[in-house]
């Protein structure tokens, strides 16, 4: 599989987010070796009431479950946002191999953006990153979702 079908899947759970009334952001945790999804998600904070709920963080817990282990240091992610500050740390503590994302977020950002989280000497792990992935098509459902709010 490549880049993009995975970016594809993110962007179908960013999708389903849209449809819930979340902000339209995906995930998907991918085994790096097999090529498998191990897991999937799309923003929760709005039906959960939890701020911490956004899609990185949910997709990394649903993956830690299911390989019985705190850190995926042989798992890739792909995302259609710059994750952020909070996000970007979790990635870090996970031991996440790469992160694949699509639109750049200068408000918001944690990687390439803001506190460039990978790029202090207190952070343990910095995964390779891949920025730009589907951008137009990842930017694009974010600007229809808020355009439509205002």
């Amino acid at each position: 599989m490549n880049q993009m079908h995975y970016m594809t899947q993110a962007l179908l759970e960013a999708r389903a987010a849209a449809l819930r009334g979340e902000v339209p952001i995906g995930a998907v945790v991918v085994e790096a070796a097999t090529g498998k999804v191990l897991a999937a998600a799309g923003n929760e904070t709005e039906q959960s009431n939890d701020p911490t709920a956004h899609a990185e963080l949910l997709a990394l817990q649903r993956a830690c479950k299911i390989k019985g282990a705190p850190r995926l240091p042989d798992c890739d992610v792909y995302v259609t946002l710059e994750p952020c500050p909070m996000c970007a740390t979790a990635l870090s503590f996970a031991r996440i191999r790469r992160v694949y994302f699509g639109a750049y977020d200068p408000k918001g950002g944690g990687i390439e953006h803001g506190p460039k989280i990978f790029s202090h000497p207190t952070c343990h792990h910095k995964p390779e990153t891949y920025g730009g992935i589907e951008e137009q098509a990842c930017s694009g459902i974010l600007k229809e979702f808020f355009r439509e709010r205002r």
